[in-house]
């Protein structure tokens, strides 16, 4: 309803201008600005206290934008978008003024959505081809103009290093939802993951940057709310520019956009105890899905102009992402969209870094990928984005190109999926996987020595939201996903060949004892590997999720953290793995080691000899020392001083079974660092030269060695 209709006299609309995209309060008022390249015309939609719409045709366009200047408005003002134009479906051209749109760059966004036929652009009894001209406006959330001003207090990014990075994934909402310390009224917020408690636990483990699961704001589908589930992991995100109000204490009717304050005030905090804020972002695609989705957003703005189409047959969308739709980032504005999204979240709400979700689709130039794509020519050369910490998800869905490990450009990381895969077999005592978890403990130099890249460009992780939990890993033979209303066939394929003795919850001292010694094997291999390790939050608790590996919709306590039940023993040893890592530079490397004709490593056998091509190739093989020379060309700090350390010796044994290792002839005095099959043993223990190091079944004992006259 118009103004007029009412009685009253609309609001002025001045032309305005088309930059910056969005809302922005200035001069008195608020500059609105769209892009549109297929719409005929575009509606401002300004809506009062009471939910009263007042619609202003954007007269103004230029270069592809709508904008208009609302003389009198303000921080708090509810808004969106309607177009006018084609509504053509088999020309990829979905217009239609009857749908309320979501602007693409509202800095925060207020309310819900009603899962009913109003948010669809066609009748569902006619099918995507349709129109529905039923009003979406009071099924939709709001835009909300936002005062962008906030006291930083003097903050500076803490700017770790990346070979002293150590990062920790972990979801805002579960990792505080239950948490004794943190009160009621914060759990679960972006305040309460900046409490003194939560803050004390980071520091204490010895972690240097959160990784937070999505933040943007993100909704859930019907199919999901219709079974009373929720999309908790917030992969479907629907405003790239706005923090989840979901995670928000401050939120109120008084205070509408208070998760904007909210999330800066989290990173402020978490700045100020040293830590990096790391943000999952999901660039791939939108909760708007496939043909047969809603009308939110960009599909009722510029429907090709964001999303792939089919070539030849628009009316389908061009899907690599495994959820109906992909962004198209062959489109200038939408990599445009991209761009100010990820200048925004560093600029304004300073965090640290981005991992990139499904990034190979991201970086798909006329369907293929390109390394040198148009994606990654704009980040190089983007004065801000391109000096924070990018970490690619290197793989996308259903391409032949889908697995791109090791192919991204020099000024990325990726997450190592061969190093996931290659330690877990290894330490399933699988044949043939010794070479190979050689390298990737090495930092993985095959996949990115050769781009003359660093260790850093590999994190490492053997866990992470989208699959098992450490305890889980090791606790059940297959999935148990069945909370997820898909007859437990969603999620990845079992997990057998453990040999865990029993599956699930278990009294026996014997198997808990088992898969204790198995994580913290593999929490050793993780902490101690060169490359930047990737901790899942939870795993140095124990948390399990009763064996649900795709707990995407569970918000609930198969995700939360349960702080009642912490394995405390477990934590004391991943405090110390990262201790350790802290106290030897061997161990964070700059540079990949130049093999054994250096003298900077060498490998040897259980009795002492060195390994040979046969050995390596040997596919019984499953234990080996790696020795570490702390002497030999190491890295140097930032004024040029030599970072020497102690040598250091690991001695891996990958059988189900006791194996004695005999000191290789290295003449250094050795002490013991740890022992994942006894952690309770105490640390600097001396270790005579003359006698054997008994390593437990699947069990990792590190050695540290002061050099002794020879």
């Amino acid at each position: 309803m118009n103004p007029a209709d009412r009685g009253q006299s609309p609001p002025e609309l001045w032309p305005g201008s088309p930059f910056p995209l969005g809302a922005t309060p200035r001069d008195g008022g608020v500059n609105f600005a769209v892009v549109s390249e297929v719409a005929d015309g575009v509606e401002l939609c300004l809506f009062d206290d009471a939910g009263a719409e007042t619609r202003l045709p954007l007269r103004e366009y230029d270069a592809g934008v709508w904008h208009g200047f609302v003389p009198g408005a303000g921080p708090g003002q509810r808004y969106g978008f309607r177009t006018t134009g084609p509504y053509e479906p088999a020309r990829g051209l979905r217009c239609n003024p009857a749908k309320l749109l979501l602007d693409p760059y509202a800095k925060a966004i207020a309310g819900e959505i009603e899962w009913d036929e109003r948010i669809f652009a066609y009748q569902w009894a006619l099918g995507p081809d349709s129109r529905n001209d039923l009003d979406s406006a009071g099924a939709v959330p709001r835009s909300l103009v936002v005062d962008s001003s906030f006291d930083w207090a003097g903050d500076q990014p803490p700017a770790i290093p990346y070979q002293d990075t150590v990062i920790y994934e972990t979801h805002v909402k579960g990792l505080t939802r239950t948490h004794p310390q943190v009160p009621a009224e914060l759990r679960g917020s972006y305040a309460g993951l900046a409490h003194p408690a939560v803050i004390e636990h980071l520091t204490g483990l010895g972690v240097t940057a959160v990784e937070l699961l999505p933040v943007h704001q993100s909704v859930t589908n019907g199919s999901l709310r219709s079974k009373g589930l929720t999309n908790y992991w917030g992969y479907d995100t629907i405003g790239f520019f706005a923090p989840h109000a979901g995670y928000s204490a401050a939120v109120s009717a008084a205070r509408p956009s208070g998760q904007v304050g909210e999330f800066k005030q989290m990173v402020r905090t978490l700045h100020a105890a040293g830590l990096e804020v790391l943000l999952d972002v999901v660039f791939n695609h939108t909760a708007e899905g496939n043909e047969h989705g809603p009308t939110l957003c960009l599909r009722g703005l510029d429907n090709p102009g964001y999303y792939r189409l089919v070539p030849g047959d628009p009316r389908h969308y061009f899907d690599t992402t495994g959820t109906g739709n992909s962004l198209n980032v062959d489109n200038t504005g939408c990599l445009r969209m991209i761009l100010d999204s990820l200048r925004y979240w560093v600029l304004d709400m300073h965090v640290d870094g981005f991992r990139f979700d499904l990034a190979t689709t991201l970086a798909r130039e006329g369907g293929d990928f390109s390394r040198v794509s148009s994606f990654f020519d704009l980040v190089a050369q983007d004065p801000v984005v391109s000096q924070v910490k990018l970490i690619a998800e290197p793989w996308d869905v259903g391409q032949q190109d889908s697995y791109a490990l090791g192919r991204f450009p020099a000024l990325w990381s990726e997450w190592n999926g061969r190093f996931r895969d290659t330690v877990r077999d290894f330490w399933r005592s699988r044949d043939g996987t010794l070479a190979d978890f050689a390298t990737r403990i090495t930092g993985s130099p095959d996949l990115y020595g050769g781009s003359r890249r660093h260790p850093s460009a590999s994190v490492n992780l053997i866990t992470a939201h989208d699959g098992f939990t450490l305890r889980d890993l090791v606790s059940y033979d297959r999935k148990h996903n069945e909370a997820n209303g898909e007859g437990n066939r969603d999620g990845s394929d079992d997990n057998r060949s453990w040999n865990s003795g029993a599956e699930g919850p278990t009294d026996d001292p014997a198997v808990l004892g088992l898969r204790a010694g198995r994580s913290r094997a593999m929490l050793a291999t993780l902490l101690l590997s060169l490359g930047v390790p990737m901790l899942l939050g939870g795993d140095e608790l124990g948390r399990t999720q009763a064996g649900n590996n795709n707990a995407y919709c569970q918000d609930g306590p198969i995700s939360w953290y349960d702080w009642t039940a912490v394995d405390t023993e477990l934590l004391a040893f991943t405090r110390r793995l990262l201790s350790l890592r802290r106290a030897h530079p061997a161990m964070r490397r700059r540079r990949f080691v130049r093999g054994a004709r250096s003298g900077e490593v060498a490998w040897f056998t259980p009795v002492g000899e060195p390994m040979t091509p046969d050995r390596w190739q040997d596919p019984q093989a499953r234990a080996v020392a790696l020795y570490v020379d702390g002497t030999r060309d190491p890295d140097r700090d930032a004024r040029g001083r030599p970072l020497l350390d102690d040598d250091l010796l690991a001695l891996i044994n990958g059988w189900w079974e006791p194996l004695d290792f005999t000191l290789p002839p290295v003449y250094a005095r050795w002490r013991r660092g740890l022992d994942t099959a006894d952690p309770t043993a105490p640390p600097e223990t001396p270790v005579p030269p003359d006698k054997k190091v008994t390593v437990g079944p699947r069990s990792f004992v590190l050695l540290i060695g002061t050099r002794a006259p020879a």
